[in-house]
């Protein structure tokens, strides 16, 4: 029977709703969500969803509730942490409320952090069956026994149906995702699309771990036989899923954790895998996991007869996604704790062609990459993004996820990294060849080869090469992959094509690292790319 927290709707502000659904079964949420024709079955059990018109996150619209203080504000406020003022925070939260009245409403308790030290209770309210569903499969599942005592530390008030109004509410759109960190309230209305949810719980995550002194990352993580784990750090669309999910090592996570005095942390109890071109031979445990009654397909085509899905099918999006919880993942890591990482990953999808597809870092060069951040954002990830891939320079892997000042998190994962002696690689799964529309994306299984030989040290006897504009040390061999492979230029038909490119992508660099040159050390700065009239 469904569990009903002690801790109602009241708690909340919450009343006069039509029906209260408290903490439903998948196969309770599945019937719910296609009986109101949120979603159908495909041929093997998921459920699959339209969320249009975002198939993405809508990162413009989100913003933090501002308040009068007395000392240092630590919100890093700007393009990303965008100020909403307490009386128009009130004033959405006024109409969430009324919204809600005379609705049916799903409630989900779950709970974020999987170390006992610093696990955050949280409860989604929404009117979306499907939500909760998706809320049930990514975040961590408390025991059933708990729940009649579960008393969230934040909630969210999932409205989808509800739109703002920019003239009176202070948003930019009809769309809102707002934080208030004084009430621990999330609203979010105006977006069916449930990455927002996910992704809100981290950036809360975000500034509660580094306040306690634990690196909170954007990474995906698993761990060895012989207990070595292994960070892969990256941006929507690099890979961290993908070569995270690997069947000879066990799965901690897949985009979020926590990294603290006795190791890694997962913050999440579920993947969210983009689907795009999914091939059951090159991702056999992502493509297992999504054939389950229980997953979620989001803007996935399906056949309308035989319901098979057509993973190579752009139509609604590029951004098609996965949602299944951790337990349909045959080896992973039940605890989701493990020790500290012996081998980090930076995973960049370099639409120029320019990067080398792995390079050994030193730890200055970790700082000054880390918080660079640099990748190509994937088509559909956000919305208003193009069908091309666009370059960015996103701090931390992660800029739009990150309340506190960027340096904050380079401060902590520098430390981690000395304290611990951590080996860290660059890692290129983008193009190679040439730039995008030239050049193709690299090769799944070379990547996979690359990085095997990170994790069993078989790079550690072959010889090093300097990069002359990068500076980055590339092996000169690796097991499995062509030689050329690793040398970025000899990949290209026109070297001095390469060579422009790759002075562009270093001045880029340059120019985006001048904000942090005023926080970091000489050693770091001396990491930049060089320019050729100093070469």
């Amino acid at each position: 029977m469904p569990v009903k927290s002690k801790y109602g709707l009241e708690l909340h502000g919450i009343s006069g709703v039509k029906a209260e659904y408290w903490n439903l079964s998948p196969a309770a949420l599945v019937e719910e969500s296609v009986r109101r024709g949120e979603g159908r079955l495909s041929a093997h059990g998921a459920l699959v969803v339209d969320t249009r018109p975002y198939t993405g996150r809508s990162p413009k619209d989100k913003f933090i509730v501002q308040y009068p203080t007395s000392g240092e504000d630590p919100i890093f406020w700007g393009e990303v942490n965008q100020p909403l003022s307490p009386e128009n925070y009130q004033k959405l939260y006024a109409k969430a409320i009324e919204y809600l009245k005379g609705k049916d409403v799903f409630v989900r308790d779950a709970l974020a952090g999987a170390h006992p030290d610093y696990v955050l209770p949280i409860r989604l309210v929404t009117e979306s069956p499907y939500q909760s569903l998706f809320a049930y499969n990514m975040f961590l599942r408390p025991d059933p026994a708990t729940l009649a005592d579960h008393k969230p530390e934040f909630t969210i008030i999932a409205v989808p149906g509800l739109q703002a109004d920019p003239a009176t509410d202070g948003t930019r759109t009809g769309t809102f995702i707002v934080l208030d960190l004084k009430s621990n309230i999330l609203l979010i209305g105006g977006t069916r699309y449930a990455g927002e949810i996910k992704k809100s719980i981290f950036t809360v995550m975000n500034y509660l771990l580094p306040l306690r002194g634990v690196m909170s990352m954007h990474c995906s993580a698993n761990v060895g036989k012989d207990g070595d784990v292994a960070l892969f750090f990256g941006l929507s669309g690099t890979g961290k899923t993908t070569l995270s999910s690997d069947p000879e090592r066990k799965l901690i996570g897949d985009d979020e954790h926590g990294w603290g005095e006795d190791g890694v942390f997962n913050i999440e109890g579920g993947c969210y895998a983009k689907a795009i071109h999914l091939r059951q031979e090159l991702e056999p445990l992502i493509w297992a996991a999504t054939h389950r009654f229980g997953a979620v397909m989001e803007n996935v085509v399906i056949d309308p007869e035989t319901r098979i899905a057509d993973f190579d099918d752009a139509s609604l999006t590029e951004n098609t996604r996965v949602s299944y919880p951790l337990f349909h993942v045959p080896d992973i890591v039940d605890e989701g704790r493990a020790g500290h990482p012996r081998n980090i990953f930076f995973l960049t999808a370099d639409a120029s062609g320019v990067l080398p597809p792995i390079s050994r870092l030193t730890p200055a060069q970790a700082q000054y990459y880390f918080l660079s951040g640099y990748t190509s954002k994937v088509a559909g990830t956000e919305k208003e993004l193009g069908k091309e891939p666009q370059a960015t320079f996103s701090t931390c892997f992660g800029a739009p996820f990150l309340p506190l000042n960027p340096n904050v998190y380079a401060k902590l994962l520098g430390e981690q990294i000395e304290r611990h002696n951590a080996n860290v690689w660059l890692v290129n799964t983008g193009w190679t060849g040439g730039p995008y529309g030239v050049g193709k994306r690299m090769y799944l299984p070379y990547t996979r080869a690359m990085i095997r030989a990170a994790l069993n040290g078989d790079l550690d006897s072959v010889s090093f090469q300097a990069d002359p504009v990068f500076g980055l040390a590339v092996p000169a061999s690796c097991p499995d992959v062509t030689a050329e492979v690793l040398s970025p230029r000899a990949t290209w038909a026109d070297p001095a094509a390469y060579d422009a490119a790759a002075e562009k992508l270093a001045a880029r660099f340059r120019e985006n690292f001048v904000q942090y040159e005023p926080y970091v050390s000489e050693e770091v700065l001396a990491a930049a790319p060089r320019s050729s009239a100093v070469r």
